[in-house]
C-alpha cells in the first residue's frame, strides 16, 4: 500500500511538472515561480552538502534557474524536469568546487615561490612596469569582466559586496573573476616564469 501511494505521488509529480514545463516554454512566469518554489528546499539541502554555505547554495540554485529560464524554449516536457534540474545544479556545484580548489592551489603556489623570486626580479623590473603589463592583460577582458576584476583587486571589495553593487549573484561574480584569471594567465604565457609569478602575486592575493 505504501509503495503504491509513493508510485501514485511520483506519477502525479511528473504530470504536474510536465504541465508546468509546457507553460514555462510559453513564457508563463507563474509556472517558473512554481517550479522554483517546489524544488528550492530539497536542492538547497543538496547543494549545502558540498558547498557548506547557505548563501553559496542559494546562488547556485538561482543560477540554475536562470539557465532554465534562458533556455526554456528548448525544454522537453516529455523528460523528467527534476532530473534535468538536479543535473544543472550538480554541474554548477562541481564547477564551483573546481574553481575554489584551483584558486587555493594557485595562491599556495605563488606564496611559496614569492620569496625565491622577489630578490632577483627587483633588480630588473619596477612595479609600474608590472602594472603596464597587467593593464595590457586586462584589455583582453570584456568590460564586465574587467569591471568586476578591478572592483575586487583595486577597491578591495568582497564578492558579496560586488554582487550587491551590480545586482548579480555571488556565484556570477566568482565565475567572472575565475574567467578573468584564466585570461590573464593565458596572456602572460609570453613572459618569463619569474615575471608571471610576480604578476600573479600582484593580482591573486586580493581577488
Amino acid at each position: 500500500m505504501l509503495a503504491e501511494k509513493r508510485f501514485v505521488a511520483e506519477v502525479n509529480t511528473i504530470a504536474n511538472d510536465k504541465d508546468l514545463v509546457v507553460r514555462l516554454i510559453n513564457n508563463d512566469q507563474e509556472a517558473f515561480c512554481e517550479l522554483y518554489a517546489k524544488y528550492k528546499q530539497q536542492l538547497l539541502y543538496f547543494a549545502m552538502k558540498f558547498v557548506k554555505s547557505t548563501e553559496f547554495a542559494e546562488d547556485i540554485y538561482q543560477d540554475a534557474f536562470s539557465v532554465i529560464w534562458q533556455s526554456r524554449r528548448f525544454l522537453d516536457p516529455e523528460k523528467t524536469f527534476s532530473s534535468y534540474l538536479y543535473t544543472i545544479v550538480k554541474n554548477r556545484i562541481l564547477n564551483a568546487l573546481r574553481e575554489i580548489e584551483n584558486d587555493r592551489k594557485l595562491k599556495t603556489y605563488i606564496l611559496s615561490n614569492a620569496i625565491d623570486y622577489s630578490d632577483v626580479t627587483n633588480q630588473y623590473i619596477q612595479l609600474n612596469e608590472l602594472e603596464i603589463i597587467l593593464d595590457r592583460a586586462l584589455e583582453k577582458l570584456t568590460p564586465r569582466q574587467r569591471q568586476i576584476f578591478e572592483m575586487s583587486r583595486n577597491e578591495q571589495m568582497t564578492h558579496k559586496e560586488i554582487a550587491d553593487a551590480l545586482d548579480i549573484s555571488v556565484f556570477t561574480v566568482q565565475e567572472h573573476i575565475s574567467i578573468s584569471l584564466r585570461s590573464i594567465k593565458h596572456f602572460l604565457r609570453k613572459y618569463p616564469d619569474y615575471l608571471v609569478t610576480l604578476l600573479l602575486i600582484l593580482i591573486c592575493l586580493n581577488t
